[in-house]
């Protein structure tokens, strides 16, 4: 890390822990045409809570999209580089990655994008772009564990089966029907109901090597989630008011994951107290 980057980052880090000392800390609201969602940052990924909130303080954030829209999967903007108008190109950095395993891709997670493993070897964050999980539900800790990776090639060996003719017609259909609304939710119910059918005719190699503790497998089968980021991104913070804006806006007309109609946001940020955060929305806090 350059000593620019390392002075940034100081100078950061100390203007937040010289405010959140003491009894109060920072809650965030992401206004958009669709509603507000609340969120917090969490403490342990001091770098990504510097760096967003230095964003969102200096206004960095306001008038930028929501860029990249997946229903049952996430929302992602914050590209300041995209704002309209532009005044000017905004230099790129990176944020050192921060996992921590307490935190996860449940419904609501604030986490960071970045480049992939292939040029991004170290799973640095961008500067800037963030994502916000909506998710699936999964009906059991089996289903959880499917490598969807692993079944989508399954699949695709299955329907070579000339006798698997109306799997195919049926996945095509769903398929088609999902581009013409945008909503995918049949074809991808159908493709996990394949599962028994894959293991039967093909492969029974289609779980993930990844454990999952009790916690993520409360959240994964009752509100949702992205298990398979789990580990590999950044999260730095939780919608604790507002999922159903998350749903509002995955549900959006898109043209290839780009929204239709632009998803516009301003962020704002305020000092509550602590024990305000913990009343309201349970946010634990260490002594």
């Amino acid at each position: 890390m350059s000593r620019v980057k390392q002075l940034f980052w100081g100078l950061s880090l100390a203007v937040l822990i010289t405010s959140c000392r003491g009894n109060k800390d920072y809650l965030v609201t992401i206004h958009t045409s669709y509603g507000d969602m609340k969120a917090v940052l969490y403490d342990e990924t001091p770098q990504h809570k510097a760096n967003f909130l230095k964003l969102a303080e200096s206004g960095k954030y306001d008038s930028t999209i929501f860029h990249r829209v997946m229903e049952n999967f996430m929302i992602q903007g914050g590209d300041i580089n995209r704002k309209k108008p532009r005044d000017k190109k905004e230099p790129e950095y990176t944020v050192p990655a921060e996992f921590v395993p307490r935190y996860f891709h449940k419904k609501g997670a604030l986490a960071a994008a970045r480049q992939p493993d292939e040029v991004n070897p170290d799973r640095a964050s961008s500067g800037n772009q963030f994502y916000i999980v909506q998710g699936t539900v999964y009906e059991s800790e089996e289903a959880l564990k499917v490598d969807q990776e692993k079944l989508g090639m399954a699949i695709r060996k299955l329907l070579e089966d000339s006798t698997q003719v109306e799997v195919k017609n049926r996945l095509t259909e769903l398929y088609m029907e999902g581009r013409k609304t945008g909503n995918f939710d049949a074809y991808t119910a159908e493709v996990q109901s394949l599962v028994p059918l894959v293991k039967e005719k093909i492969t029974t190699d289609i779980y993930t090597e990844k454990t999952f503790s009790p916690e993520r497998v409360e959240a994964y089968t009752t509100i949702g989630g992205a298990p398979h980021l789990d580990d590999e991104y950044t999260v730095f913070g939780q919608v604790v008011e507002g999922l159903d804006v998350v749903d509002k806006i995955a549900a959006v007309k898109t043209v290839q994951t780009v929204p239709a109609v632009e998803v516009y946001m301003t962020v704002e940020v305020e000092e509550v107290s602590k024990k305000e955060l913990t009343k309201k929305y349970g946010i634990q806090y260490k002594e």
